[in-house]
Formats: C-alpha cells, structure tokens, sequence
C-alpha cells in the first residue's frame, strides 16, 4: 500500500491576494490524475473546489473516499512558469477538513500529568534541573560518625528544597483549602495559631504553616496556615451540664382536650347468645387462674410435715 503524506494545515498569512491564474484554476483534471496516482482512483472523490495559495500557484480539492478519512480531503498544488501553458504538479497530500476526526494537539506528559494522578505503583522522575530543588553538598569527606548523626537529623539528602521552593510551596498553600482565604476560615473567629492542636512546622516554613492533630478538624493530617482556623478549635468551649438531665421536658405550647365515649368494638357480637357463650368462657378462665395460685400458708403447713410448728 502507498504510503501518504498526512500534513496538518497551518493558515498561513494573508497579506497578499494574489490573483487566480486561469491556466491553473483550469488544470482540474491534471490534478485529479495527480491524485490518483498517489493514492488510486477508489480512493479520490468528487472535487471540491480550489484556493489561490500565490502568485500562478493554485490548489485543487478532492474528496477522500478512504473509510478511515472520512471529512479528509485530498489537496494537489500546481504551477506554472511565466508565460508557459501546461502546469507542474507541485505536491499531494491529505489534509483534513471541517469534519475530519483529527487527533488532539499533543502535550509532553511533564505538562499533561496533574495532581492527584500519581498511583500506587507510578513513579514520577523528577527533572535533574528541578528549581525547586538544589544540591544538599553531602559529599563533604566527613568522618562516618559525623554522617551518621548528619543523616539522623535529616540533612543527609541529595537534594533539598530551594528558596523557590519554600515560596512556591508557601504561596500554594496560603491560597488553598486550608490558607485564611477559605470559607470556614472566614466564617470563624479562631485562628490555628492559637489551637491547641496546631504543631508549628520547622525550618523556615514553620513561620507561617503547621499540621492540624484534631481529628474533629477538617485540616486533621494536613498543612494548614497560621490564620487559618475553624469550628473544632481547642479554645471553642461551651457552659454544659457535666450530665444530660434525666427530667422529661413537655411541649405544652398548645393542645386539644378530647371526650371519646367508650369504645366499643365493632368485631364484638353482643347479641344474647353471644352473653352467654361469653360468660361461659370467663367463668372457665376464673377457674383456670384459681388453680394456677400458689396454696395459703396453713395448706402447705398440713401438706409438710417439716413446716409444723
């Protein structure tokens, strides 16, 4: 199969308007064997007009039958000499037209990849001239010793965080979810500052930042800024009784006192024969729960012989 050359169109400036050259307006059919013999004749459709692209210089349009370019046109430019009768095929290509499937415009993955995307399993390299980043000058010849308490401390790294990187890490966090700009900052009076909760971060950082340990904050685990502040503050105490009250409380705002007559239910037959089957039936139940009771003292004295006195 022959291979095509896909280019995408760039508009180019439009200072000039040349005018169109008859001979190459007129040259539809030279172009359209120009196409076909760069990509077969099943493969070239209807024509589709032309632009003026310079001086004797004009482009021909044909539809591209190919399934997989549907909306993709094919574009032969041709041209002529001064004073010459016959054009000169210049190229053919394949551009794509108003409702051709293009691919997007490529971004480097540097740009592409956000916050949040890293997984567990990803790495993400971290670029050598990183400015955030600056030489941690580990390689001093100190004795072991020394660098064993170098690296216990924390300052054993290859790599430490710049100047820039304070600041671009501090005006990042001042300005997010957790910086005295947010809503439940601003909605009340208590600043982390003064939050029993609040651990001051160290180095340099630690002037305006610190971690929230109040797992009732929304900032629980997290940097948040020295005026930030919210609702679960350690100083946000209110007057309670040390017990709720065992007392019933009753809504007497407004009631409705109702006389109901007996009630009767409407299942019950109360016809004479039912009197009676009905009184048949309690004295079986009287005679049941008489049974049923434990005996008087006196019985179990006369039944027992241990309990004669």
């Amino acid at each position: 199969m022959r291979e095509w050359a896909i280019v995408t169109p760039v508009k180019a400036p439009d200072p000039v308007r040349a005018k169109p050259d008859a001979v190459g307006v007129a040259a539809v059919e030279p172009a359209r064997e120009a196409a076909i013999v760069e990509a077969g004749a099943a493969q070239v459709g209807e024509y589709l007009g032309y632009s003026v692209e310079g001086e004797r210089l004009v482009t021909h349009y044909f539809a591209s039958t190919h399934p997989g370019y549907r909306g993709w046109r094919w574009a032969v430019t041709v041209t002529r000499a001064s004073r010459a009768k016959t054009v000169t095929i210049n190229e053919v290509v394949m551009l794509p037209g108003d409702e051709a499937i293009v691919a997007p415009e490529w971004v480097p993955w540097s740009d592409r990849v956000q916050p949040g995307d890293l997984r567990p399993g990803d790495l993400f390299p971290t670029l050598p001239e990183d400015p955030r980043l600056e030489p941690g000058f580990t390689d001093t010849g100190a004795p072991d010793d020394v660098l064993a308490v170098v690296e216990e401390l924390g300052l054993g790294r290859q790599r430490v965080l710049s100047p820039f990187g304070r600041e671009d890490a501090a005006e990042r966090w001042y300005a997010g979810d957790f910086g005295p700009t947010s809503a439940i900052a601003q909605a009340v009076p208590y600043k982390c500052h003064s939050c029993g909760y609040w651990i001051r971060l160290a180095d340099s950082l630690g002037q305006a930042f610190g971690a929230c340990t109040n797992e009732m904050a929304p900032g629980e685990g997290r940097v948040v800024a020295y005026d930030y502040g919210c609702g679960a503050h350690s100083d946000a105490v209110i007057e309670s009784p040390e017990h709720p009250s065992v007392e019933h409380a009753f809504d007497t705002t407004g009631y409705d006192n109702m006389e109901l007559a007996d009630a009767v239910d409407p299942e019950v037959d109360l016809t004479p024969a039912a009197s009676d089957e009905l009184t048949e039936a309690d004295a079986v139940q009287s005679e049941v729960e008489a049974a049923a009771e434990p005996e008087s003292d006196d019985d179990l004295r006369e039944d027992s012989p241990d309990l004669q006195p």
